[in-house]
């Protein structure tokens, strides 16, 4: 399967394809005038396009002067959604469990966080965790339809602790940063991925334990849950990029434990050689101006 990632190197984009390993040399090419978001959501092959590409190698030794960014992030971050979808999965089906799982939106593009990046929350946040997911990336076409190109992996940090607190506060819940791997993955969603979270305080470890998810694991058929996303007319736009969390197992709040600030938390996509590790910071921005009575 194809991997596509973006980054910036000596202060340009840079595209490259493969997942990269540690201790490996980069293969890079600029991304100069090229538009990767119309030839994609036109379904159009990765591998034709940079059929022309001249390509750079970066040495391991200069691997610290490239920044990895979110796949296919525009640049204005107003040109993104970021969103997803809650319970999704079978271990937490219910009576209660609606036949269309309930969507939230974490935000616009600037949410995205990559690895090595601090996830933000409210200072006040009741009882953070982490939610270790799949994230299926989709390009608004000509008409504004979004056409799935692809996945990554993500940890979709939340406020549970007031969602429990009161069921009509999910989309405050929500309203945490959000992490994303690098790579995008140009084949159907995993049907299967497995992992293990670590969450260490004081570079000690205080708490790990495995999840498992991927198609296979959800309550809900995946082309009818984002058909009826995107059959929303507010949502769509011609090039928007969205960023969809499809879900996660059971997460460290169900065993008792709670996110503190500066925690690390690290999410192992063990089955797909992906990690995802970014410090948890809880602060809030300075007061709202007061409001202005309209003369």
């Amino acid at each position: 399967m194809t991997v596509l990632f973006e980054c910036t190197y000596r202060g340009r984009r840079h595209i490259g394809l493969g997942l990269p390993r540690d201790g490996e040399p980069l293969t890079l090419t600029p991304l100069g005038e090229r538009d990767l978001l119309t030839p994609l959501a036109a379904g159009e092959d990765i591998t034709e396009l940079l059929a022309d590409a001249e390509w750079l190698t970066v040495a391991p030794a200069e691997r610290d002067a490239v920044g990895y960014r979110p796949p296919l992030l525009p640049e204005r971050p107003g040109d993104a959604l970021v969103g997803g979808f809650m319970q999704t999965h079978n271990v937490k089906v219910d009576a209660e469990t609606p036949a269309q799982p309930a969507w939230f939106l974490k935000g616009l593009g600037d949410v995205l966080r990559t690895p090595g990046q601090e996830l933000r929350a409210p200072a006040s946040a009741v009882a953070l965790t982490e939610e270790a997911e799949i994230v299926l990336v989709y390009i608004g076409d000509a008409d504004g339809l979004p056409r799935y190109v692809g996945y990554t992996f993500g940890n979709d940090l939340t406020d549970i602790g007031r969602f429990r607190n009161h069921r009509g506060h999910l989309s405050y819940a929500k309203l945490c940063d959000a992490g994303v791997a690098p790579w995008l993955f140009l084949g159907e969603p995993p049907h299967e991925v497995t992992g293990r979270v670590t969450v260490e305080r004081h570079e000690a470890l205080c708490w790990q334990g495995e999840f498992t998810t991927g198609t296979k694991a959800l309550h809900y058929g995946l082309d009818a849950i984002t058909d009826e996303l995107f059959s929303h007319h507010t949502l769509l736009a011609p090039g928007r990029v969205h960023y969809v969390y499809i879900g996660a197992d059971r997460s460290s709040f169900h065993d008792g434990f709670r996110i503190a600030d500066g925690d690390r938390v690290t999410l192992d996509f063990e089955s797909h050689g992906v990690t995802v590790s970014n410090p948890v910071r809880r602060a809030s921005p300075g007061p709202a101006p007061a409001a202005r009575e309209t003369p």
